[in-house]
């Protein structure tokens, strides 16, 4: 009888590859949001919505650089090798 291997993963390897895939994803989702601006529409000129358009990708560029620094602070806490993983071999 030969060996199977386990179906499922490890929790914590599942959860560090959700990490890793949630830190690729945020710069696609960064570029959505920068993006947003262009769809609003202004009636008074444009004035107001420069301002607001110049705060809000303030803002998004600031909330991005947070989540990057915390998702890279909890991915090389849960690797103290500091290691990059490795992909299971089939």
């Amino acid at each position: 009888m030969t060996q199977r291997r386990p179906e499922f993963l490890a929790r914590q390897g599942y959860r560090r590859r959700r990490l890793m895939d949630a830190a690729r994803a945020l710069p696609i989702l960064g570029a959505f949001l920068f993006l947003i601006p262009l769809l609003w529409s202004s009636d008074d000129g444009g004035a107001a919505a420069t301002r607001v358009g110049t705060v809000y990708l303030f803002v998004i560029w600031a909330l991005l650089i947070i989540a990057a620094a915390l998702l890279a602070r909890v991915l090389k806490k849960d690797d103290p090798d500091g290691d990059t993983p490795q992909e299971p071999q089939e």
